[in-house]
């Protein structure tokens, strides 16, 4: 199950096996998720499809760029929802990224343990 979180072997391609580079795009996605998550909550407070969009659309791309299919799967489903003005449960929605989120931070900490050992 771990494995599907992130495509290793694609997102090791992608860095040429660069074990560090990995580690420290992983440390920069980490660093920047906490803020957008924030962002994203307070655009779906004032119902602001534009800048929900637009966060999805960041952390789609940010997802894809570590080979996080199923989150970058979840943004792009939102995105698609807030361009075609189609946001019904924000509350399910931030229910979902947490949770894929969480699940992607263990396989982060432990692949993290695996790459450095």
């Amino acid at each position: 199950m771990n494995e599907e979180i992130i495509d290793l072997d694609e997102f090791l391609e992608r860095v040429q096996d660069d074990k560090e580079l990995l580690c420290e795009l992983l440390d920069i996605f980490m660093e920047d998720f906490g803020g957008k998550r924030k962002a994203l909550e307070e655009a779906f407070g004032k119902n602001d499809l534009e800048e929900v969009r637009n966060i999805a659309h960041s952390l789609k791309g940010a997802s894809g760029n570590i080979s996080a299919k199923p989150l970058r799967q979840i943004f792009l489903e939102l995105e698609d929802a807030a361009k075609n003005s189609n946001l019904t449960d924000t509350n399910g929605c931030l229910k979902q990224i947490d949770e894929q989120y969480n699940l992607l931070v263990s396989r982060i900490e432990s692949l993290k343990k695996e790459l450095t050992a």
